[in-house]
């Protein structure tokens, strides 16, 4: 018997996906009236599914991207926030207070905000020039902000002449609710032990690098941590050999995170150090 429910789960991250359209309007009109940066100020774990969306642009894009702690932009400022900028804030809820507090300092700045939320009639959503509602839940959220961050992402290569391949890259992207699918069903018979395994250690360090980094990070703080009260130590594999080897003995638990990514290299590298 499977462990979550295919139709719901398909059905919400196709509806992330039909935000595209959406997405690409609100971007098209803000670089059409001369935007001139890009900020991804949110909170939580919802902050953090925007990273590989942010470093995508950061790294294959000249547009100027800054992913930044909402908290930390409203009580620090930043120079280069202001008229021109567009502010991607993510919240399931659409309530959470650190964004809700972004939305106002951002919009007291004259940006103009894309809020990406689960639920309308919420703070985010009524606030925002450009709301983008799809409904999911703690379970079904971290696909569905990827996708629309990654969406949004592309929306802004195509705006700017960046990106020839834009509509096969979308294509791609509106594959996935089946692949994911798929994925989660095959990996299903596996699930249970490794749960059990996870739940049975003291504490775990996660270990990511490039687009793994935010979700080791994410798996580590929002998933385990948070919902399951197990400890974690997420740490970046980059700076694995400074202080967080110290901690690897015999049982100590070691979660990799290997992308396909250029960054993978830096996993690997951690991998070989590690006892079999």
């Amino acid at each position: 018997m499977l462990n979550f429910d295919e139709a719901r789960y398909a059905r919400i991250q196709a509806g992330a996906l039909a935000q595209g359209p959406g997405l690409s309007r609100a971007i098209e009109a803000c670089l059409g009236a001369e935007a001139r940066n890009l900020f991804f100020p949110g909170a939580w774990s919802a902050a953090i599914l925007m990273h590989p969306a942010a470093q995508l642009l950061q790294r294959r894009s000249r547009f100027p991207v800054f992913a930044e702690i909402g908290a930390e932009l409203v009580v620090g400022g930043h120079q280069a926030l202001g008229p021109g900028s567009i502010v991607v804030i993510p919240s399931l809820s659409g309530t959470t207070k650190e964004s809700v507090e972004a939305l106002a300092f951002c919009k007291a700045r004259s940006a103009t905000v894309i809020a990406l939320v689960g639920h309308g009639g919420t703070p985010l959503a009524e606030g925002a020039d450009h709301a983008f509602v799809n409904f999911a839940e703690d379970d079904t959220s971290c696909e569905s902000f990827y996708l629309q961050s990654l969406l949004l992402a592309l929306a802004v290569f195509r705006a700017r002449g960046e990106a020839a391949d834009h509509d096969a890259h979308v294509a791609d992207l509106n594959r996935l609710p089946a692949l994911l699918v798929e994925a989660k069903r095959s990996f299903e018979p596996r699930a249970e032990s490794v749960a059990r395994a996870l739940a049975a250690d003291p504490w775990h360090i996660m270990v990511g690098a490039g687009a793994t980094w935010p979700q080791a990070w994410y798996y580590g703080m929002c998933i385990l941590e948070e919902m399951q009260w197990i400890r974690t130590r997420p740490i970046h594999a980059a700076d694995f050999f400074h202080g967080t080897l110290e901690l690897v003995e015999k049982g100590v638990s070691v979660v990799l995170f290997k992308g396909e990514d250029a960054a993978r290299p830096l996993i690997e590298w951690v991998e070989r150090f590690l006892p079999a």
